[in-house]
C-alpha cells in the first residue's frame, strides 16, 4: 500500500473555497482507480492548516491520478488559495493495527 500525505495552508478568507472544492470532488477522487482511502484533517491548533491522507494501490496509480484531468482541475483551484507552499510525503505502509 502506498500512502500520500499532503499538508496545505490557506488564508482564512480562502478556507471555505477550499472546503467547497474538496466537497465537490472528494467522491470522484476516492473512486479513482487505485485509491483505497481519502481523508481530510484540520490542525487543532492552527485552523488554517489541512492535511489530505490517501491510500493508493501503487505509486503508479497515484501518478496516473496526478496526470488526470480531475487532478488538474482540483489542484488548479486549490493551489490558487494557498498562503504558503504545500508539503507532500509519499510513504510505504509497513504495518497497521486496527
Amino acid at each position: 500500500m502506498f500512502v500520500r500525505i499532503v499538508k496545505m495552508s490557506f488564508s482564512e478568507e480562502h478556507i471555505d473555497d477550499f472546503l467547497n472544492n474538496f466537497e465537490e470532488n472528494k467522491r470522484k477522487i476516492r473512486a479513482f482507480k487505485g485509491c483505497h482511502l481519502l481523508e481530510l484533517y484540520r490542525d487543532k491548533s492552527n485552523s488554517n492548516i489541512f492535511f489530505t491522507y490517501s491510500y493508493w494501490e501503487s505509486e503508479n496509480d497515484l501518478e496516473h491520478y496526478r496526470q488526470s484531468d480531475l487532478f488538474k482541475s482540483v489542484w488548479t483551484k486549490t493551489k490558487a488559495l494557498f498562503n504558503s507552499k504545500p508539503e507532500a510525503w509519499s510513504l510505504d505502509k509497513l504495518e497497521s493495527l486496527v
